[in-house]
């Protein structure tokens, strides 16, 4: 199995498109589709570039509504509300008759992971390809790995372009590359789930990663993805599996998420006056740590834990809520793990580095809306 990264640095913006990019999220920000549908349309008969414009005008407007909801600057409402814009920029693009073009390549699948919902990534991916003269089939969100690896075999596609945003989705992604080459189909991944420089890519067995929509059809383009080996199983990339603590503690989510917000009521005597939104927000946010650590454990990555515990933290600071009921909840945790001693390690590292934080850039590694 051969992991080959593509680590080239993405290209400036012009400043044409960042004057774009400016009064898209103008657009976007007021909610105002048809202005925004207008833009996109008036800079393509301009002769602007329309690669450019999903890549350097719609990617970095989407990537700041992220940006703005991690922040508590943007509802739940207008996050959705400004994706859908976006998605309808892509839609407006792809249909103006300046880029309506003809496949002359070969056939490519675009999907998400099966439980990934942030699809606007994929889509364009999906809309560069066609621009490049590739037959895509675009899947969206959340494709089944079983209906996914039926269609490979429907259709016969070059490869598999294979993103996810949320970090616990590793493992079904994990699952999935493993099922397409064992159809005999190249994997490339992308996605903030994948990690920095596409970390997680090497150790989950894709045959290629990439970071952006133009990084990934250039890899595509050069024609040098090998066919994958049949015989790869997912055990053969994570031997630390055998020791069971991601099976207990994936198995036991809902048992340990009870046990921890039960002993909230004496650890972090405020929880006790919370209303049952509250209750229910915070069981929430306990099944997210649980759904990390079992991730962290996966992968036997540290860092992924304790960065999603440093990164929830600012995002309860930001939306006024304590972070300091975390450690309490952090050696709830650890006190009914404490016989899986990687748990038990990337919780105390968790408690540690609540205690002395570093900064940590947003990503969209939480589940968020």
């Amino acid at each position: 199995m051969s992991t080959e990264l593509c680590t080239a640095p993405p290209e400036a913006a012009s400043p044409d498109a960042a004057a774009l990019e400016t009064e898209l999220w103008h657009a976007v920000l007021a909610g105002d589709e048809y202005a925004a549908t207008l833009l996109v349309q008036r800079a393509l008969d301009d002769g602007h570039d329309p690669e450019g414009v999903l890549i350097d005008v719609i990617a970095p407007v989407q990537a700041k509504v992220g940006e703005e909801w991690a922040a508590n600057r943007m509802s739940v409402a207008q996050e959705h509300a400004a994706t859908a814009i976006n998605d309808r920029a892509v839609a407006a693009l792809s249909m103006h008759p300046e880029v309506r073009t003809a496949p002359e390549r070969g056939r490519i699948t675009v999907a998400c992971v099966d439980g990934e919902w942030h699809a606007l990534p994929a889509r364009l991916l999906a809309e560069v390809l066609r621009l490049r003269g590739w037959r895509v089939d675009y899947l969206g969100a959340q494709v089944p790995v079983a209906h996914l690896v039926a269609h490979l075999h429907r259709t016969g596609p070059e490869l598999v372009a294979l993103s996810s945003s949320i970090a616990t989705r590793l493992p079904t992604a994990h699952a999935t590359i493993t099922a397409c080459q064992a159809a005999g189909v190249p994997v490339v991944v992308g996605g903030a789930a994948f990690g920095p420089g596409g970390r997680y890519a090497r150790l989950l067995g894709a045959d290629a990663w990439a970071g952006d929509a133009r990084s990934a059809a250039d890899r595509i383009q050069d024609g040098t993805i090998a066919r994958p080996d049949p015989g790869h199983q997912q055990l053969d990339d994570l031997p630390h599996l055998d020791d069971q603590e991601y099976t207990m503690v994936t198995r036991t989510r809902s048992t340990l998420v009870r046990a921890v917000l039960h002993g909230l009521d004496e650890a972090f005597p405020a929880v006790r006056a919370y209303d049952d939104v509250q209750r229910e927000r915070t069981a929430e946010d306990l099944a997210h740590i649980v759904d990390f650590l079992a991730t962290a454990l996966y992968l036997d990555d540290a860092d992924l834990f304790t960065d999603f515990i440093a990164w929830t933290a600012a995002i309860l600071t930001a939306r006024g809520v304590p972070a300091h009921s975390l450690p309490p909840a952090l050696r709830l945790l650890a006190g009914q793990l404490g016989d899986f001693p990687r748990a038990s390690r990337f919780l105390t590292l968790g408690a540690e580095r609540l205690a002395a934080p570093r900064a940590v850039p947003f990503a969209p590694a939480r589940n968020h809306p």
